[in-house]
């Protein structure tokens, strides 16, 4: 399968960049370029890609908005955040809204291009061991962490018990294989629970099941990963 990318970054220099870079993979089709968050939702109407590779700090309309305001669209496409920064609160705002994960600009081009076809695939680019990092790192600047956690739990109550030990699992960092061993559970029926709980908690992906699992102070007696 050819990967449709959306490359939108300021910069005409990275862009043209990452379109050498990444439209030399032969699985990898660049379907257009934005140098505004702006353009997004035009270009993706016109060209529609499976994937937004988005710069996150940009004049006009910037990164997060863009991707808030595509996750929010029905059908929307994946989203991976391009920073230069690893540990900000508008990080954790993007995989909040839906983005299946963020790379470095300095990320090695082979590193980058892997990305692209694992949130194609369905997988995250990041995992919730790294998510939890950040958050962690973000959360004294967070506004209200008691009600954040409150409003959590609330939504996890939601889930019936065996959903809520995936969820859990899922907040650990365990793949689907792993969860399946820890909870004696076929693959299949785990794969089932996550879409269950995805659906139920209206969420687009499992670094969402990750945040709001931390949010909600469940790993707070994990060992940081």
């Amino acid at each position: 399968m050819t990967v449709r990318l959306l490359v939108v970054d300021d910069d005409p220099l990275v862009r043209a960049g990452l379109a050498l870079m990444l439209g030399g993979a032969d699985d990898i089709e660049i379907v257009g370029e934005a140098a505004d968050g702006a353009q997004v939702p035009e270009l993706v109407d016109r060209h529609a890609p499976d994937v937004v590779l988005m710069d996150i700090r940009m004049p006009g309309v910037d990164g997060l908005t863009a991707t808030e305001r595509l996750r929010a669209r029905p059908a929307a496409p994946e989203v991976v955040v391009l920073t230069t920064f690893h540990a900000d609160e508008q990080v954790v705002r993007a995989l909040r809204a839906g983005a299946a994960g963020f790379v470095l600009k300095d990320t090695p081009p082979a590193q980058i291009v892997d990305a692209v076809r694992r949130v194609a695939a369905g997988d995250p680019v990041l995992s919730p061991a790294v998510t939890r990092r950040l958050m962690d790192r973000v959360a004294d600047a967070a506004p209200g962490p008691g009600q954040r956690r409150a409003a959590a739990a609330a939504r996890l109550s939601a889930l019936a018990e065996r959903e809520r030990d995936v969820a859990l699992a899922v907040g650990r960092g365990r793949s689907n294989a792993e969860i399946a061993a820890a909870l004696y559970m076929s693959l299949p029926t785990v794969k089932t629970h996550v879409s269950r709980v995805l659906t139920k908690l209206g969420l687009n992906n499992r670094v969402q099941i990750a945040l709001l699992v931390h949010d909600a102070g469940l790993l707070d007696g994990d060992p940081p990963g």
